[in-house]
């Protein structure tokens, strides 16, 4: 069973930063897509960004030009540096790897990937 481990979630204004990472000991990023997701309660999960094996960064239209997502291969930890943050990017996060192509260009609904982590809250007050 792999294990991923989110960090780096806090309370911040608007327009302030944050920097998520997901240690993934299990995880070989040359072999497996990699992602973020979040859900808010009783909203619909939202996917933000994932890397394919490789591939490039995608983003969502709603993080696009703020979030960046990276990876540290000897570190087997993936990373989400979110700039300019809003109260809309409120809720709960999550990093994800898939083996079976879940990962999807042209939708942003979650999928049940093969493994994720427990979520780390980011709360953006206005």
């Amino acid at each position: 069973e792999l294990q991923l481990v989110e960090s780096g979630g806090g309370a911040v204004q608007a327009g302030g930063s944050l920097r998520l990472s997901c240690v993934a000991p299990g995880v070989t990023f040359e072999q497996a897509d990699v992602g973020w997701y979040r859900q808010v309660p009783g909203n619909a999960c939202e996917l933000i960004s994932f890397v394919k094996i490789g591939g490039t960064d995608v983003y969502s239209d709603a993080v696009k030009g703020r979030f960046i997502i990276s990876l540290d291969n000897d570190k087997k930890t993936l990373y989400l540096q979110m700039n300019n943050l809003k109260p809309e990017d409120t809720a709960v996060y999550y990093c994800a790897t898939d083996f079976e192509d879940r990962f999807d260009y042209n939708d942003f609904t979650c999928a049940e990937y093969n493994y994720r982590g427990q979520g780390t809250q980011v709360t953006v007050s206005s």
